[in-house]
């Protein structure tokens, strides 16, 4: 099955997700900040990154680049309600820097779901 990795700093956000990728019988692992994220980096498991752009311990932008760097096969979704400055900046940049898909919040779960659907079946065919 399928491992994917979610790197999402508010608490409620990432468990709703875990939840549902679960539910859909993918094996989970998680981290609250980009930091952590690097550290728990297993490339063998992982065939999916879902992370959030702006995090405290090293952003998403930190966390496509380091990810791309070790497994450049990955696949990543970047999610981000923007901050300030809203999130069409930061998520141009995660595009610009390899995000596959990109999540402005507040996104729907069912939209996030299919895709992430969508990006496993194609890692599976290949």
């Amino acid at each position: 099955m399928a491992g994917i990795l979610i790197v999402e700093d508010d608490n409620d956000l990432r468990e709703m997700l875990k939840v549902s990728l679960l539910r859909r019988k993918y094996t989970v692992l998680e981290s609250s900040n980009g930091k952590e994220a690097i550290l728990k980096l297993k490339p063998a498991l992982i065939d999916l990154v879902i992370t959030d752009i702006i995090m405290p311990d090293e952003d998403g932008l930190k966390v496509i680049m380091k990810f791309r760097e070790i497994k450049p096969s990955i696949k990543i979704i970047a999610i981000s309600g923007g901050g300030k400055a809203g999130p069409a900046n930061y998520l141009s940049m995660a595009r610009a820097l390899g995000a596959d898909e990109i999540f402005p919040k507040p996104f729907s779960i069912n939209a996030l779901l299919s895709k992430v659907d969508e990006i496993i079946e194609g890692i599976n065919k290949n």
